[in-house]
């Protein structure tokens, strides 16, 4: 691929700009960020990967309560893009 046909890199959102992250949502960022890579190393983008954490972190009076846990949230694709990704995954477990 030469320079001008590389995609563009993907964008590093951070949960809750301000707040300081927890070991859970952490892992997931750098989670987020190998799959990421991996993808792209293979070709494949997804459009969106975000993290996110399973209920807002703030609850009424209690503002400051962590997360339990943070999921890697891959957001939709186009059909093609299933497909590479299809392709990638079957290329890899055929090894």
């Amino acid at each position: 691929m030469t320079s001008s046909q590389q995609k563009p890199p993907l964008p590093r959102r951070t949960p809750r700009a301000g707040r300081p992250a927890t070991a859970k949502v952490e892992e997931a960022v750098a989670a987020r960020d190998d799959l990421a890579a991996a993808l792209s190393g293979a070709g494949v983008q997804l459009p969106m990967m975000d993290v996110r954490t399973p209920w807002p972190e703030t609850d009424g009076e209690d503002s400051s309560r962590p997360a339990r846990y943070a999921l890697v949230h891959l957001g939709v694709c186009s059909a093609p893009v299933a497909h590479a990704l299809a392709a990638v995954i079957r290329k890899g477990s055929a090894r």
